[in-house]
């Protein structure tokens, strides 16, 4: 009996080593095959990638520059602006509100912004600015659509849903976001600001692989909420750790983030169209299901994607930003591939 149970062990012991060794296996892969592919890529690869699965790093490494004049190479921890993926941020502030019933996501927004004269205020609600189905081209013009009819990506719905979050809060939205980035000990992600922060790098737009400065930002207080944000590929992993395992919302607030009444399509996620939730795009129709977003602009770009079967995270962002809008996260939709193929989001 003695010699069976050790036997026994034994092969559990092999079997066990044996998937140690092809999951270490698969991991190296993919690695070697990002590097080889950013060592030729085109358009260049200028940022920082991380791969994280069950809270763990199973790569992480930076390309490239944080200031191409100074030749300044980037480092892991540099931050860089993230655009749109602030809105995803921005979405959970108000969602947090919602948990405490000072916010109601089916008021309409003239309720927390009576200073709006425009007549659509009484008929946009606070849930329709979070999923782009308000409507709103801009404050001097009609709606596009009826509200909750259609939808059109842009920054009016969650800039105005962070100016609601000052009004209900009466706190600053950097003061507010950054209260909780401090409670997550996301210790590098902040609203951008004047005073830039040491490890915050240059953004370049992209022309056939030259590199310009930019030395203005579209981010200003009415925008925050949609793209004000600055983080590192680490603090956004924290992030992800904490937002997709219940650590931030209640799990039925979550799971309404997470619900779609519209479809809408984007390069970097697939070909047909996907949900689009609150601040977060939804593919749940396709093998593996996923979800996260992208930003764009100031000469930055940036992609953070969240796979729950598997809890792996890949998050790229890059301080470079191409002109030719073809080539939009061109190497992060590559990278994506490459991690499709891997057989890691196949791991439970």
């Amino acid at each position: 009996m003695n010699s069976i149970f050790k036997i026994s062990s034994l092969a559990a012991v092999l079997f066990l080593c044996s998937i140690s060794y092809s999951y270490s296996q698969n991991v190296n892969s993919l690695a070697a095959q990002i590097d080889s592919l950013l060592a030729v890529s085109s358009p260049k690869f200028n940022g920082t990638i991380l791969i994280s699965q069950k809270g763990k790093t199973i790569y992480s490494k930076a390309y490239g520059f944080a200031d191409l004049e100074k030749k300044t190479p980037l480092e892991i921890d540099n931050a860089f602006e993230i655009m749109s993926n602030s809105k995803q941020i921005c979405a959970v502030l108000v969602l947090k509100e919602v948990e405490k019933g000072t916010i109601k996501l089916n008021d309409p927004i003239k309720k927390y912004m009576p200073e709006l004269k425009q007549s659509w205020a009484h008929s946009v609600t606070v849930s329709q600015l979070l999923n782009h189905t308000h409507g709103i081209e801009a404050l001097d013009k009609p709606l596009l659509f009826k509200p909750g009819s259609d939808f059109k990506y842009n920054g009016w719905g969650l800039g105005l849903a962070g100016q609601i979050l000052e009004k209900v809060t009466k706190k600053s939205y950097p003061a507010l976001s950054y209260a909780l980035f401090q409670k997550l000990k996301m210790t590098r992600t902040m609203c951008y600001a004047k005073i830039i922060p040491p490890y915050l790098v240059s953004g370049y737009d992209n022309k056939n692989n030259v590199f310009t400065k930019v030395t203005s930002s579209q981010i200003n207080p009415g925008s925050y909420g949609s793209d004000g944000i600055i983080s590192t590929v680490h603090d956004l992993a924290i992030w992800n750790n904490n937002l997709h395992k219940g650590k931030i919302l209640k799990p039925e607030t979550y799971k309404l983030m997470l619900q779609y009444k519209i479809l809408a399509q984007h390069m970097a996620f697939e070909k047909e169209k996907v949900g689009y939730g609150y601040g977060i795009r939804v593919v749940d129709k396709e093998t593996p299901k996923y979800i996260g977003h992208t930003g764009l602009g100031d000469g930055f770009s940036s992609i953070n994607l969240y796979y729950p079967e598997s809890d792996t995270s890949l998050i790229i962002l890059e301080n470079q930003m191409n002109e030719d809008s073809n080539l939009f996260y061109a190497n992060e939709i590559k990278i994506k591939k490459l991690l499709l193929k891997s057989g890691l989001l196949n791991q439970k």
